[in-house]
């Protein structure tokens, strides 16, 4: 049986809504001011970003771990531009890996990242279907 995401928004006041997921967690969106909103949550739009960005990072640390990389730190950035006019879908979206540690090998930071963007992340994958994805990487030497 296929696995079944479920959420729930409900107006709190003014542009507010207290989101729900189906694990429980919650939390608030809002508009900005220039919408009628109080900034007082997330914006819909970051919070696509965000989860591409956290799924995309348990894939890549989850890999890299198995390599045996000695990460140290790590950080996922994403940035997407959209469009003026309405609906003011993303145009373009660039995933950056920021990944720390000591004597981390390339090809497996490469193919960690590859792994994740064209086979393991299920919000890369749906995203990508209406626009494209970049996805590098950056390796930072770890101070010894």
């Amino acid at each position: 049986m296929a696995d079944q995401v479920t959420a729930s928004a409900v107006l709190l006041d003014g542009m507010v809504f207290r989101g729900t997921a189906g694990s429980g967690h919650e939390l608030l969106m809002d508009s900005a001011p220039a919408s009628g909103g109080e900034n007082r949550g997330f914006r819909p739009m970051e919070l696509l970003a965000i989860g591409l960005a956290g799924c995309t990072g348990m894939d890549v640390i989850s890999i890299l771990r198995k390599m045996r990389q000695e990460v140290t730190n790590y950080e996922v950035k994403v940035s997407g531009d959209r469009r003026d006019e309405h609906p003011r879908i993303f145009t373009g979206i660039t995933v950056t890996h920021v990944v720390t540690g000591r004597s981390l090998n390339p090809q497996n930071v490469a193919r960690a990242v590859e792994l994740s963007a064209t086979r393991y992340c299920p919000a890369s994958a749906t995203i990508s279907k209406a626009t494209p994805i970049k996805h590098e990487y950056v390796i930072v030497e770890s101070p010894e």
